[in-house]
């Protein structure tokens, strides 16, 4: 349960910081769009690649880009330039 958060964070962190809009989110959303973002990615991609806690790393973190962009938009929060 505990590894299955740490991966979610680190894919939350990845997913920000690839989107830049990293700095916006607290360590909770970065946990909550690893996990969702992870379920979404696997849902649609598969689960191919490296493997950490359940998760695939490389769909997961596509997912995870995924919704920081949806959610982003739905809440108009704007990348730090």
């Amino acid at each position: 349960m505990i590894w299955s958060l740490i991966v979610g964070a680190v894919i939350g962190a990845v997913a920000g910081a690839l989107t830049n809009r990293g700095e916006s989110m607290g360590w909770i959303s970065n946990i909550l769009a690893g996990l969702i973002g992870s379920s979404i990615g696997q849902g649609i991609l598969g689960h191919w690649g490296p493997s950490l806690a359940g998760m695939a790393i490389l769909p997961s973190i596509i997912g995870a880009v995924i919704l920081v962009l949806i959610v982003s938009a739905i809440f108009g929060i704007k990348a730090k330039k």
